[in-house]
């Protein structure tokens, strides 16, 4: 087994600096030219497939996923290779097939030793290599392309002939590393969103796996990614909420914990990243935002499934907190493990879980999780094992956030194994680009908020006279309390009502593990004001005087209003009136409407309540300030 020898850090200078008022610590690589004398050397070394084969032995649900993946290439095997077809303005898709079918071919060739992998996975990088470009103009494309080609041409490079080696690593060059030094389209290097991390990524393994053929361009790409990442990584500060929600948690954050991977590997150190503030906590918002249902919180540009995420394996190794995969741990129960095959990452959660005992995943203590930062959320539940416990989750932020909705104020909740109070999510973004729609604007006039499922219209918040959220507005989480027998979180959301209310604060909360509570607290301008609340729901629903009951699955929810003004129940349809808009379907929003007399200060207070808690709820008349 060939070793990394410290000797050769010596080669390394290590020269930490402070720039622009921050602790960034910019690494300069003096002499990189070892790095072609030995592979593997991203993420796993030559001889770690042992560590591997021993869990798989020792573990039947190891020894499942590793049989799963081995059952995914036998697949692939049979697939054409991958070919250069956008999909409107991206090779994304293209790109992303690729990393998934070379990563896990080269795990399944390293791990067997059976040449088909090896063969099947040089004809997919071939392909790729072949291609004319990886689409620049979208770098995401080309960061998952040379991630993709890094990795088959680093751990099946004594495998590969040299015709072939030669052509992959030009690829890598040529059409990943070298475009990312084009100014027209590196404009990822000053971002803070996932772009960041998933470009810089992709760039670096590029750089670690020609590095000893291209040195000085392998110095400049780590580098500069050394320097750039925080910028992204700044974004968990101060609590770990990932701005950009759940999904593209699973993008960005998986992609930053497989840059820090594999520069540790090589470097024998992170240089420092992975303490920035915040980062190392967001493995908790993860698990947090995953619900009683095994539904994620779907805000933002989100789908609603979850699903299990290699990084949190990292995470939990990382923090010593193997408690962080009590839900990857229910993920991982299932029967079938065909679902997971998909994740073009998946064989990094055998190296980052090769130490890990799943016999040993203890329950979460905490059940109410907080962070605030662009996007502050809030995350309740009763209990972590009951399947019939109640799930809350709030959030406040602003819509001009990236991959935001006019959402802020807006909730999920569950009881009874039945999410009551649901997100519409995202909707696929070609289908709403190819009817020449410009859906990326933050602007308060922006085409974004002509989508359905990105105003304020179709989410569980206000809506005052018919009027969207203000972008420019931004609210935060102001107090929260984890007291188990009323975990709640109160925010002044009045910035993003400016123009429509003098003050608006909302309260969510769970009152004695029973039911929940929504309290809203209003002061209207000089004017008479329209006021409507809903909240989105998949049940079926009946509406009653200051009441609605909500069925579904055998389940009953009783939704009832109290406040001194009199109000209309009503339902809203979520049928779209464009040829744009998603369809919605088995979904309708519920709640009422009033109007509200000018200077008038109100207070609505909402319960949903499971049919098993109605002789639980308790009459009183508690303001927010006294919370």
């Amino acid at each position: 087994m060939r070793q990394f020898s410290p000797l050769l850090l010596c080669s390394f200078l290590l020269l930490f600096i402070a720039a622009c008022q921050k602790d960034k610590a910019v690494i300069v690589v003096d002499d990189v030219p070892y790095l072609d004398t030995y592979h593997p050397r991203i993420l796993l070394f030559e001889g770690e497939e042992a560590v591997i084969r021993a869990n798989i032995n020792a573990d039947p649900t190891w020894k499942k996923m590793h049989e799963a993946i081995l059952v995914e290439c036998n697949k692939i095997l049979g697939r054409s290779p991958v070919e250069r077809i956008l999909t409107g303005l991206r090779l994304l898709s293209k790109s992303r097939i690729c990393l998934q079918r070379v990563f896990l071919l080269s795990y399944a060739y390293r791990m067997t030793g059976y040449e088909k992998f090896l063969n099947r996975a040089e004809t997919e990088m071939l392909a790729a290599a072949n291609f004319m470009d990886w689409n620049p103009s979208h770098f995401l494309d080309v960061a998952e392309m040379t991630m993709a080609l890094a990795i088959g041409y680093d751990w099946l490079y004594d495998g590969l002939p040299e015709s072939s080696r030669e052509t992959i690593r030009e690829a890598i060059v040529h059409k990943g590393l070298y475009p990312s030094f084009n100014d027209d389209y590196n404009w990822f290097l000053r971002s803070t969103n996932n772009w960041n991390q998933v470009c810089n990524a992709g760039m670096t393994y590029g750089a670690l796996a020609v590095g000893g053929v291209y040195p000085e361009l392998a110095k400049s790409t780590i580098d500069r990614a050394i320097e750039s990442i925080p910028l992204a990584m700044e974004e968990y500060q101060p609590n770990g909420a990932y701005p950009e929600g759940y999904g593209y948690w699973r993008y960005g954050t998986s992609t930053n914990v497989m840059f820090l991977s594999a520069i540790e590997k090589v470097f024998d150190t992170d240089f420092g990243l992975a303490q920035a503030s915040g980062f190392l906590e967001t493995g908790g918002f993860l698990e947090h935002m995953t619900g009683t249902t095994s539904l994620c919180y779907n805000w933002g540009d989100c789908g609603l499934g979850g699903t299990l995420s290699p990084a949190m394996f990292w995470f939990a190794e990382r923090t010593n907190n193997p408690s962080l995969l009590w839900v990857e741990k229910k993920y991982l129960q299932r029967e079938s493990f065909s679902k997971f095959t998909g994740d073009r990452l998946l064989p990094a959660l055998m190296i980052w879980g090769k130490d890990i005992s799943l016999e040993n995943i203890p329950e979460p203590t905490e059940k109410v999780w907080m962070g605030q930062g662009a996007n502050p959320v809030s995350l309740m539940r009763t209990s972590w094992s009951d399947p019939n416990a109640i799930y809350l989750g709030f959030k406040a932020g602003s819509p001009s956030v990236n991959h935001g909705h006019m959402d802020i104020g807006s909730f999920v909740m569950e009881a009874d194994g039945v999410r009551w109070a649901s997100d519409l999510g995202n909707q696929n973004y070609e289908s709403l680009e190819s009817k020449g729609l410009k859906i990326f604007g933050k602007g308060q006039d922006a085409q974004r908020w002509t989508i359905l499922r990105m105003n304020n219209y179709y989410h569980n918040t206000l809506t005052i006279d018919g009027e969207l959220q203000r972008v420019s507005g931004r609210a935060i989480i102001d107090r929260h309390s984890d007291a188990s027998d009323f975990p709640y979180t109160i925010s002044h959301i009045s910035s993003v009502y400016n123009g429509q209310l003098e003050a608006f604060w909302r309260g969510v909360g769970i009152k004695d593990e029973q039911y929940v509570i929504i309290q809203d607290e209003l002061k209207t301008l000089n004017k008479t004001t329209k006021v409507e609340w809903k909240m989105l729901t998949q049940a079926d629903v009946m509406l009653g005087d200051k009441e609605a009951i909500l069925t579904k699955d055998g389940k009953i929810l009783y939704l009832k209003v109290e406040g001194r003004v009199s109000l209309q129940m009503k339902t809203w349809s979520t049928v779209p009136t464009t040829d744009y808009d998603a369809p919605n379907p088995g979904t309708i929003m519920v709640g009422f409407e009033c109007e509200l007399p000018a200077n008038a200060t109100e207070t609505f207070k909402v319960l949903l309540i499971p049919e098993k808690a109605l002789e639980s709820v308790m009459q009183e008349d508690v303001a927010l300030k006294d919370w």
